[in-house]
């Protein structure tokens, strides 16, 4: 039998808390698939302002947090409980921090974010000692959280709380990478000597993910291909050198889906639920997402969605390259997304200007975001790079056929469709170029449209696909366990 391993496990942002991107989502399924495998797992976050308190149990409980040059700040704390389940979540009140409408901007980037979040951290392992929690892992989510590795290997190496405490860190996206003044040294409290190319400095500024890799004692990623693409300078940011140089303790491990929510058979979103087994319901939504955009209410026009950020990551100028190419091909196109200001203008001009072929809604909107999935026929991710992707999961579940670049994730979960044999469950291209989008676009709606049996056996085949977090789960709780095993050798030399 295992031994309870407890698990501190910090992010930034945890739905339904507070969610822009596949690491909430992470956050929120996670944890709770590593309790069902006996984890002890307590989940910590900041109390954004756009979390009601009033929705929380407030924790009679005040935590001084040594920020080092800023001297001790201090912070309130609340609890709940990760939807569905018994797994606690603590959010670290601090007006001053997170008090604000956004979580990491507004127009830009908050000025003051390596403080925000080097706070997180500090007052992270502080609520563990202040609860007696004692963590065989804290598991560390991206930039954010990116200290406590460096803090655990530094500032804490001989703390008798935390001597036993492995870190284990997760790269959702290697982008954005935490990069501030030196002068954060003196906040973080470690020692200038880490201050070094090998360790926190990149270019005279601290790089906290840098760091985070640095010091952490196990390192993953969202998906396999990914683990191999951040090793390159296409897909390294700049830190592929030293992501190679840490690739011993390097894993990639993709993410799971929670089909409690996303499954058409289950969905409260959709307009008909339908399952594999019962198709039929899959023409009724097609049906509602088109009278929601306002699109002549065809059952014989290939259907495309879209639902993502307007950001250059997501592939978005090559969609604005060939659009007007696409529709030409007599589809319809539905779009949900925000992000760039050019991109919004531009999309939304497009919904004007092809009212019968384009729909566009700029914004969020998690019931339209169903839709979208269990009406569209295909799904469109023609990504830069992406470290997992979940939108081409939902889609195969809902029996949309997603159409991506092989890229990361996309590439680990997509089966290029073979004519030869009729396997496969998707679209894929390989070089991010407006030509390669446009045909692989043209091919997928060609076999739509002329190849109804093969398109529906591929549908059918993609429903059945099962990306389980329980199974994510038991990946990350064997590094957990060798990590564990691994001290404890360690305490006896």
């Amino acid at each position: 039998m295992n031994p309870q391993i407890n698990t501190l496990f910090v992010a930034s942002e945890v739905v339904p808390f507070a969610k822009t991107g596949g690491l909430a989502d992470v956050s929120g399924a996670l944890p709770k698939a590593l309790a069902a495998l006996g984890v002890n797992v307590k989940v910590v976050m900041p109390r954004y302002y756009s979390i009601d308190r009033e929705t929380l149990e407030h924790i009679p409980m005040a935590l001084g947090v040594d920020m080092g040059s800023m001297g001790e700040l201090w912070a309130g704390v609340y609890r709940s409980h990760l939807s569905g389940s018994d797994v606690e979540i603590y959010f670290i009140d601090h007006e001053a921090f997170y008090g604000r409408s956004g979580l990491y901007h507004e127009e830009e980037a908050y000025a003051d974010n390596d403080i925000r979040f080097v706070f997180l951290s500090k007052a992270a392992l502080q609520l563990s000692r202040a609860l007696g929690f004692r963590p065989d892992i804290v598991h560390a989510n991206d930039w954010h959280t990116a200290a406590l590795p460096v803090l655990l290997k530094t500032t804490l190496r001989e703390d008798a709380f935390f001597k036993e405490s492995a870190s284990v860190l997760t790269l959702h996206n290697l982008q954005h990478q935490g990069v501030f003044a030196k002068e954060l040294m003196d906040v973080l409290g470690v020692d200038w000597r880490y201050f070094n190319p090998m360790q926190l400095e990149a270019m005279d500024n601290v790089n906290l993910l840098k760091g985070g890799i640095a010091f952490c004692d196990a390192l993953t990623t969202v998906s396999r291909k990914y683990a191999h693409e951040i090793q390159t300078p296409e897909f390294g940011f700049g830190l592929e050198a030293h992501i190679r140089a840490h690739a011993h303790k390097l894993y990639g491990i993709l993410n799971g889906v929670d089909y409690e929510e996303w499954s058409p058979a289950v969905d409260p979103y959709i307009a008909a639920r339908y399952d594999s087994n019962s198709f039929e319901g899959k023409a009724l939504c097609k049906r509602d997402l088109q009278e929601r955009f306002g699109l002549p209410l065809r059952e014989d026009v290939p259907l495309i969605g879209f639902v993502g950020r307007f950001v250059t990551q997501k592939g978005i100028e090559l969609i604005a390259t060939v659009l007007e190419g696409l529709l030409a091909m007599d589809i319809q196109m539905v779009m949900l997304g925000s992000g760039e200001q050019w991109a919004e203008a531009f999309f939304s001009n497009m919904a004007g200007k092809y009212p019968d072929r384009f729909g566009c809604h700029i914004g969020y909107n998690n019931a339209l975001a169903h839709q979208i999935e269990a009406g569209s026929d295909l799904f469109l991710m023609p990504s830069l790079f992406e470290p997992c992707g979940l939108n081409q999961i939902y889609s195969l579940r809902y029996g949309t056929l997603p159409i991506v670049r092989a890229t990361g994730g996309l590439d680990d979960t997509i089966v290029n469709y073979d004519p030869a044999t009729g396997e496969g469950n998707g679209f894929k291209f390989w070089y991010a170029t407006p030509d390669a989008l446009y045909h692989t676009v043209q091919w997928a709606v060609d076999t739509c449209r002329y190849q109804p049996e093969a398109f529906r056996a591929m549908q059918l085949r993609a429903m059945k696909a099962h990306f389980s977090w329980k199974d994510a789960a038991r990946q990350y709780l064997d590094i957990y366990l060798a990590l564990y095993y691994q001290n404890r050798i360690k305490r006896y030399q």
